[in-house]
């Protein structure tokens, strides 16, 4: 059986850093391709019929998505004493994890041993190798630099700078293409450390060397690279920055050096390592909860009316529209049949039930809001007793919450007067509960609270409760079928009265004249 694999990258809400992963992530597609495993790529989507391969939990990952998903996290960052500051949590999550790794000395930062997790080199990538490079000394760009900046890289390139090389920055972050643009433009790219730890930064260098482009990379006593790289890669310790600055980088000598290192590079194959983390992985997935899957059954549950990106790992979303990668395609603007079974995009099952989520986010333009009942409808069906609705709505471009409240009040707020099924609730498609408006504010867009003026949309929150006895009244005054009558069904006989209860014709008329003489 062929192995699934799908690598997920972790993306905060518009953190541009996390781009930074596709370089690693299309190293292990191709490689695991190569060795025969299915393999996709995703931005915090995770699959039920597949081994994850994670990238970036250290900027959040939710653990309880272990129970539902078979995770191995790759760890990119330099661990221990001296390294990335990461969070605890992070050191807990690898600890209680299966893993894969670019170094051996991270493993002791969350508790492995050597050889109970792969270590994985990222070489030769020959998918990005350029078939008509640019010669080295006709490259208009002498040195180039990228990544995080602090002082002590920064007094670095001075020194460079200071023996008379132009050495590049990007005034703003790129990556990808964007990026690779720039690196086949350099002569070389400098690599310095960032961290005490000073592990050598192969995950950026391979991807420089496979596009054509020299490295040039600072060496101490703790840098230790992988064997493949001693002879792709033009070594400085501290001492020698100046000397080679000024009298060998771009000689004749050093350019056949780094043509010879480019080659050399090209060569060094790590497809036996790969072949181990292949290996592991179907292992993995052999014990993992997908073996045996059972429906999902949400607790938390976010409606998108449109293609944009506001995933939320560990929630249900849910959109109409395919193009937003959602766990479920599913056009909630229609009536629901609850219980819905169905089968997630990802290749599991999820069962939503009646009042049995905790939770929901909903985000729609306003146009949208002419759908809006069906849809509070739907979710209140979904929410238990006193479950939350959190609704942001998007106002129209170009128009402002002050500018449509002076000019367009008649049908703008007419519309986001949708809010008064809060005091009509059986507007609402009646029933033993509505929807109370509990706050709402404007926002800016980055969602951020702000004054009207400067509004881009407005969030409510809306919580379930019980209807009044009377709202129930005014429900079924305003439904066309008074909301159902009770058909009173023969279902009983009345009893024969016993026979010493039987009294004859004559007492019956003296019992009546008596009575009525009386």
């Amino acid at each position: 059986m062929k192995l699934r694999i799908h690598l997920s990258i972790m993306q905060p809400a518009g953190y541009l850093h996390s781009l930074g992963f596709l370089d690693q992530a299309r190293y292990v597609r191709y490689q695991m391709r190569r060795l025969g495993a299915e393999v996709s790529i995703g931005k915090n989507r995770l699959r039920e019929d597949s081994v994850n391969i994670i990238f970036g939990a250290h900027l959040g990952f939710p653990a309880e998505l272990k129970q539902r998903y078979t995770c191995v996290f790759f760890n990119l960052e330099q661990l221990g004493e001296g390294g990335a500051p990461v969070s605890r949590d992070y050191l807990n999550l690898l600890a209680s994890s299966a893993v894969l790794d670019y170094d051996e000395r991270n493993l002791a930062a969350y508790g492995c041993q050597p050889a109970a997790v792969p270590v994985l080199p990222f070489l030769a990538a020959p998918y990005l190798a350029c078939e008509d490079p640019l010669a080295l000394e006709d490259r208009p760009i002498d040195l180039l630099f990228f990544g995080s900046m602090n002082e002590r890289r920064r007094a670095m390139i001075d020194r460079i700078e200071a023996c008379g090389w132009c050495v590049a920055l990007f005034d703003r972050p790129l990556y990808g293409e964007e990026r690779d643009h720039f690196i086949r433009q350099s002569k070389a790219i400098f690599n310095c450390h960032f961290y005490e730890t000073s592990r050598f930064e192969q995950a950026r260098a391979f991807h420089a060397l496979s596009l054509g482009t020299p490295v040039v990379s600072e060496r101490t006593a703790r840098t230790g690279p992988p064997a493949a790289f001693e002879q792709a890669v033009t070594w400085l310790v501290d001492g020698q920055l100046e000397t080679f600055f000024q009298k060998e980088f771009m000689s004749s000598a050093w350019l056949a050096d780094a043509e010879r290192q480019l080659k050399h590079f090209a060569t060094r194959d790590p497809l036996a390592h790969w072949q181990v983390a292949h290996e592991y992985c179907r292992a993995i997935f052999a014990m993992g909860p997908c073996v045996a899957p059972k429906a999902w059954q949400p607790t938390r549950i976010r409606l998108s009316m449109g293609d944009e990106d506001g995933y939320l790992p560990g929630w249900l979303n849910i959109s109409a529209r395919a193009a937003a990668q959602p766990d479920l395609v599913l056009d909630f603007s229609q009536p629901l049949r609850l219980p819905l079974r169905a089968l997630t995009c990802g290749g599991g099952q999820v069962l939503m039930e009646g009042h049995s989520v905790e939770t929901m986010v909903l985000k729609l333009d306003v146009v949208q809001l002419r759908r809006g009942q069906q849809l509070m409808r739907n979710c209140l069906d979904l929410l238990q007793p006193e479950g939350r609705l959190a609704l942001e709505l998007e106002f129209p471009a170009g128009m402002t919450a002050d500018l449509a409240s002076r000019t367009e009040v008649n049908v703008f707020w007419a519309e986001v007067a949708w809010t008064s099924l809060a005091l009509k609730p059986w507007q609402q498609g009646g029933g033993d509960s509505k929807f109370e408006l509990v706050d709402m504010t404007f926002v800016d867009g980055q969602s951020q609270a702000c004054s009207a003026s400067i509004a881009r949309g407005m969030r409510m929150e809306w919580v379930k409760t019980e209807t009044t006895p009377h709202e129930r009244c005014m429900n079924r005054v305003s439904r066309p079928d008074f909301g159902g009558i009770p058909e009173d069904a023969v279902a009983w006989e009345f009893p024969e009265e016993p026979a010493q209860m039987r009294l004859s014709g004559d007492l019956n008329t003296e019992s009546h004249e008596a009575a009525s003489h009386e």
